[in-house]
């Protein structure tokens, strides 16, 4: 009777364990060897779902060199395949490239990404696609980062959106010290070819500054979407593992914005879960179904691995809620 009862508290164990996992539970292992996928952003292009997220070559000298951008594939949002990467092509990106920000644009893929490894001298980039695997660069890299004294220069996770005929350029950036992260944001006209010239900063201090315990240090990752007359910004509040949980707040204008809550939209983990040491780097999606899904990044072992993982989002007067799978 023992040796059954030990295979039925087994089996309880096993489907414990399977209980705790999302349904979209992935991550990129042919780079480093272990799950380590970051940053997440997806778009639907030419019938099916196409992902891309951050990877970490192996182990430089200084650890911070060797970013690189995959891509994978899906017909679900749920289980991926992984497809391509976007590696270092340009002097500029030659210590790494991340953090991606992809959108379908005229019928051709168009990918938003910072460099990476320079510090305060980190900037947005753009390249395009016809395939969404094979990327052309800007011919004007880096096409911005930000100036004046209320920043270090650094420009970070971009996210760029339509809104009232203008893109909106959301970024993240540190204070003078380099010690706080905070949002900014700047425009171009909508017909822009997004070159360097065509953005201005649109605010000369921070639109968002962390503010609530949860948010730590750190405000970045602003993923953006309308809804009615109203943008909605999910982003990411204290830096990666304080824990990073995810917070939402919303603007008229695009760039007076006013927080949802006090507290995470969306939080880390309890103890033994897949997201305990965060729940961080946000990316909404709205389906064309007009289905929206919010992606994200997670891990238990404070940054050893990165996985990605979704949540169905709905929508009601008062803003996003999280449905049930």
């Amino acid at each position: 009777m023992k040796k059954y009862y030990l295979i039925i508290l087994i089996v309880l164990h096993i489907g414990l364990l399977h209980a705790q996992l999302p349904k979209m539970y992935y991550a990129d292992t042919t780079s480093v060897g272990l799950p380590f996928s970051k940053d997440p952003s997806v778009i639907k292009f030419k019938g099916r779902y196409l992902m891309y997220y951050s990877i970490k070559s192996p182990k430089t000298a200084n650890g911070m060199d060797g970013w690189k951008i995959g891509v994978s594939e899906s017909n679900d949002l749920y289980n991926w395949k992984k497809i391509a990467e976007v590696t270092p092509a340009a002097v500029y990106e030659a210590k790494g490239l991340c953090a991606p920000c992809a959108k379908v644009i005229d019928g051709k893929v168009h990918i938003f990404y910072q460099t990476y490894g320079n510090f305060e001298k980190d900037a947005i980039c753009h390249a395009i696609s016809d395939d969404g695997l094979s990327f052309t660069r800007n011919n004007s890299n880096p096409i911005f980062h930000p100036t004046g004294n209320w920043t270090n220069g650094r420009a970070i996770d971009a996210e760029v959106y339509k809104f009232k005929n203008k893109y909106f350029l959301y970024f993240a950036t540190r204070d003078p010290s380099g010690k706080i992260q905070k949002q900014g944001v700047a425009t171009a006209p909508g017909n822009t070819d997004f070159k360097r010239s065509d953005w201005t900063q649109a605010a000369d201090s921070s639109i968002l500054y962390p503010k609530y315990p949860w948010e730590g240090e750190c405000i970045e990752a602003a993923s953006i979407i309308k809804k009615g007359n109203t943008l909605y910004m999910f982003y990411a509040g204290a830096y990666n593992n304080a824990p990073q949980q995810i917070g939402v707040a919303k603007s008229k204008d695009g760039i007076s914005w006013t927080r949802l809550s006090d507290k995470p939209f969306i939080t880390n983990g309890k103890p033994g879960e897949w997201n305990e040491s965060e729940s961080g780097h946000p990316g909404i999606f709205e389906d064309s179904d007009g289905k929206t899904y919010l992606f994200f990044q997670g891990n238990n072992d404070k940054g050893r691995t990165w996985l990605l993982s979704n949540k169905k989002i709905g929508w009601n007067a008062s803003g996003p809620y999280v449905l049930k799978d």
